[in-house]
């Protein structure tokens, strides 16, 4: 492994190996160049002699979008949780650097951006949300192209992309019932996890990075603390790896109080401190991809369709304004930074309480 900021490894053949740009192609994209050595000092002393012979102050007269592409990713590799980064790397590679890296950066227009956006909704037809992040990465691209004194020709501020609220799956209570009912028959450490997230509203990530330690069972709490992703890794052998981290947001790290029910049940499968809820082991996990793979199982059993287990946070928010949640506790429970963000997106208000809501007009006549 390198240290941070080097391109020097050691080889499986006992040498040292050191990696540095040479030069970029017409998009942007840098071609590397490596040197040799029995050392890391050898090869570090010779990363930087090449490194110093290829230095060019020209090295920006093109200008083009690509290369500042490539130069910002470079600057935030380290100041973000890898997969932000991995997101960020993606949305280049795939989308900004083939349609836009050959243009002169300081020429792009609001308008061809624009159009860019367009043709990436309308004809590709690429979600709302990935539109939404691929105009957030320009923005801090240009943002970064004009720190280094290079004057643009782009107003983001009359740039936005018209998201449609999109209604999320919901279970019915006869549905949620359903669900209790199989999940609490024959109850296994998987079969727990769901009834968690159901009577919790905490995420699959959450659930995943779960362990014992984080269930204080006595005090009725349930610790939030890290959340477990696969994202995609990047000049290594493997695509993809399992991380655990903090959570998306410093929200997100909280508290949740058990209910008496919950607790009854979590302390028939107790484990030791440091192993995993779902797996029950300290040696390995249960990872997301796999967990979603187990709930769709559960789903078919009990005749379900088009429900994923994010909806399982989404029925949970729903039942609890239902049952007369405070919204201000609710969204704390839930981690968000806002109320606005509890209302907007996971609360739904099901047919029987609109019903119930109107039938109070009576109290009018």
């Amino acid at each position: 492994m390198s240290r941070r900021g080097e391109n020097i490894y050691k080889r499986k053949d006992g040498r040292w190996e050191g990696r540095f740009i040479d030069s970029y192609d017409q998009y942007g994209k840098p071609k590397y160049h490596s040197v040799y050595g029995r050392s890391y000092t050898e090869v570090k002393e010779k990363l930087g002699f090449h490194k110093k012979q290829n230095f060019s102050p020209n090295i920006y007269k093109s200008l083009k979008l690509a290369r500042y592409c490539v130069d910002w990713l470079e600057t935030v590799k380290f100041k973000h949780k890898e997969s932000t980064y991995g997101k960020y790397r993606n949305i280049c590679k795939n989308h900004i650097i083939p349609e836009l890296g050959g243009y002169d950066a300081s020429l792009i227009s609001s308008k061809q951006i624009e159009t860019f956006l367009s043709v990436k909704l309308d004809k590709e037809k690429l979600s709302t949300k990935t539109v939404t992040d691929i105009l957030c990465v320009l923005k801090l691209i240009f943002s970064y192209i004009e720190n280094q004194n290079v004057k643009t020709n782009c107003n983001f501020n009359n740039i936005c992309i018209h998201q449609e609220q999109k209604q999320m799956r919901v279970l019915s209570i006869e549905e949620q019932k359903k669900l209790t009912e199989f999940l609490t028959e024959d109850m296994d450490l998987n079969k727990l996890g769901v009834y968690l997230s159901l009577f919790t509203g905490i995420r699959i990530g959450e659930l995943c990075a779960l362990k014992w330690k984080n269930i204080k069972l006595r005090n009725k709490m349930l610790n939030i603390e890290k959340t477990m992703q696969r994202i995609q890794v990047y000049d290594e052998e493997v695509k993809t790896k399992v991380v655990i981290t903090s959570p998306k947001s410093k929200c997100s790290k909280r508290v949740i109080p058990l209910p008496k029910f919950l607790c009854d049940i979590l302390k028939k499968f107790k484990k030791s401190e440091n192993n995993f809820l779902l797996s029950g082991s300290s040696e390995y996990f249960i990872e997301p991809r796999a967990m979603q793979y187990t709930f769709k199982k559960y789903l078919k059993i009990c005749g379900f369709d088009d429900v994923n287990f994010h909806a399982l946070r989404h029925t949970f928010a729903t039942r609890c304004v239902e049952s007369g949640f405070e919204i201000k506790t609710l969204s704390e429970i839930l981690g968000h930074s806002s109320v606005k963000i509890t209302l907007d997106r996971y609360v739904h208000s099901s047919m029987e309480l609109k019903r119930k809501n109107m039938e109070k007009l009576a109290c009018m006549l």
